[in-house]
């Protein structure tokens, strides 16, 4: 889709102008012990979440899930545990979800091989339970290192169970998409999971101005000009 065609759908849709927000959190470390490493590669954390037992999710799971997509990645999206599906097929925002994902990504000119895509939790939860703190604490390090590894220009925390675990907030999602946030000096925009916009098809031109907003922060963190 090219950028005349987007702008026309989404005016389509009554989204018209961007207006910024303004940067007022950073992430809170407390309760972590992880510790970045410059010998640190893609291989060893690849392993390091392969072989993970640091909780029982170990036990119920099929296979635990690194993420997909670049490891040059400008664009870090991180979403919430692993569906049933992805757990079995290894792969990230797959089926009914992944394909509405997919025109999300494509509405700002992305593709799932551009962006590296990769969950709070590396473990899908029984019955797909919320993770309990003890998951969320014990995966913390494994994303700080994917930060570190692909240094991203902006990071996405798709949905409620990501935005507020990064964040170590128990704010509402619409509460915390009313900002811009900082993880490690760069900028964390919060939208929901496409999987409430299939439940809630009305919220869905506010995903899209949520993802102008994120697309507006990219460009001035690249120096771009942002007219179009």
């Amino acid at each position: 889709m090219d950028n005349e065609l987007r702008l026309e759908y989404l005016s389509s849709m009554g989204i018209e102008v961007w207006l910024p927000r303004t940067s007022v959190s950073s992430i809170s470390e407390s309760g972590s012990d992880w510790e970045l490493n410059d010998s640190d590669n893609w291989d060893k954390l690849n392993s390091d979440i392969t072989h993970c037992h640091q909780c029982d999710l170990c036990h119920t799971r099929t296979q635990s899930l690194v993420g997909s997509g670049s490891h040059q990645a400008e664009w870090l999206w991180i979403t919430e545990a692993p569906s049933q599906i992805e757990d079995q097929d290894g792969d990230t925002m797959l089926g009914v979800t992944g394909e509405l994902f997919t025109e999300m990504l494509r509405a700002i000119n992305l593709s799932k091989d551009e962006v590296f895509i990769t969950h709070i939790i590396k473990c899908m939860t029984p019955n797909n339970r919320a993770p309990h703190a003890n998951e969320l604490l014990n995966c913390h390090g494994y994303i700080q290192r994917q930060i570190n590894l692909i240094k991203p220009k902006i990071m996405i925390a798709v949905g409620h169970v990501a935005a507020q675990a990064l964040l170590n907030q128990h704010a509402p999602l619409s509460e915390l998409k009313n900002n811009t946030h900082m993880i490690n000096n760069i900028p964390l925009v919060v939208i929901n999971h496409p999987a409430y916009l299939l439940r809630f098809l009305h919220e869905k031109q506010s995903a899209w101005l949520d993802l102008l907003n994120a697309l507006q922060i990219y460009k001035e963190m690249k120096g771009e000009p942002c007219g179009d």
